[in-house]
């Protein structure tokens, strides 16, 4: 953008649009929501969230003594009347909420038609806008990181670099054009290391605030401690767990010879469709797993297909869930 423009409610829908992110109609509910923030925000920066500090918003918090050299101005000279000792109104100051994606860009992301990468950026799209109207800070933080692609693209590689670093600090509405653009150009692919992304996003981060985590939770080593990270830090956990429908249901029978999509190990295997059922089951416990991994922790926890229409996730799952409101 060039200094002194600004963006217009028109070019925002439009931009969106061309992006493929998000439709009109869905960006004008969104415009309705505000993130639901269970602890109060404890960023320096001003913002529109209350906060613990004291300072000269119109929300009064509460008195305290007079002391000399005080601002004569925030006396209550009513308090004074009755009591004839002299008191200092308090007013809670506003503090932005940090707000951090976590958006899985590993090669099993790319898996599905349409993939769980596109689905996952629509919903980082989604609720980074909310913030962005709210005035948070959005954090976007992709994992894994650039190392394969440096070696294989040097300038693919640079491009890339230079996207992810316009993403980690975004603010205010007019920046949601960029923002937009910026999650379009994303490219995913290498191995997942979930953990290891949770830690470092938590050594990196100078406040606690809102954390949502945008992933298919398929990393061989687990989840349980990245997730913990989050939580012992402080944040308020938002796991979406993002599948594709043929994972969720498979279509291909018979003899099978799969391919891990990151390692690029392979293995042989009889499907035959008698065993569908019993499929079904181990994914469904997955999830439960997972669910019940997340809830006994403080987190919350959505599961969702790539298949689905976004809005059911954006307008009705996280909604009632009171992620936003």
């Amino acid at each position: 953008m060039f200094p002194g423009t600004r963006v217009e409610r028109s070019d925002l829908v439009e931009g969106a649009t061309m992006a493929g992110i998000l439709t009109p109609q869905v960006l004008r509910r969104l415009e309705q929501f505000q993130l639901i923030a269970a602890r109060r925000a404890k960023s320096s920066a001003k913002g529109e969230r209350r906060s613990r500090a004291r300072g000269q918003s119109v929300e009064f918090a509460d008195h305290r003594n007079y002391v000399l050299g005080d601002d004569l101005r925030y006396l209550d000279w009513n308090l004074f009347g009755r009591l004839d000792r002299l008191f200092l109104k308090l007013y809670e100051e506003e503090r932005e909420l940090p707000v951090r994606i976590f958006l899985d860009a590993s090669e099993s992301m790319l898996f599905g038609t349409p993939s769980k990468f596109d689905f996952a950026r629509q919903v980082a799209a989604a609720i980074g806008y909310v913030a962005l109207c709210g005035f948070d800070r959005v954090s976007v933080h992709v994992f894994p990181d650039l190392t394969a692609q440096k070696e294989a693209d040097l300038t693919q590689y640079n491009a890339q670099l230079a996207i992810r670093g316009a993403l980690r600090s975004v603010r205010g509405k007019k920046s949601s054009l960029e923002y937009f653009t910026n999650l379009t150009g994303l490219r995913g692919g290498g191995v997942a290391d979930f953990n290891g992304a949770m830690k470092r996003g938590v050594l990196e981060s100078r406040q606690a605030g809102v954390a949502v985590v945008l992933s298919d939770f398929l990393d061989p080593a687990g989840y349980e401690p990245g997730l913990m990270a989050l939580v012992g830090r402080g944040f308020q956990v938002n796991a979406i767990q993002i599948l594709s429908p043929e994972e969720l249901d498979p279509s291909a029978f018979g003899d099978l010879r799969l391919v891990d999509s990151e390692t690029g190990s392979l293995q042989e295997v009889t499907f035959g469709k008698y065993r569908l059922a019993a499929y079904r089951q181990t994914v469904a416990n997955y999830v439960q797993r997972l669910r019940e991994f997340c809830q006994g922790r403080g987190a919350n926890f959505f599961s969702c297909s790539s298949g689905e229409s976004i809005e059911d996730l954006l307008l009705r799952q996280l909604r009632s869930a009171e992620m936003w409101g």
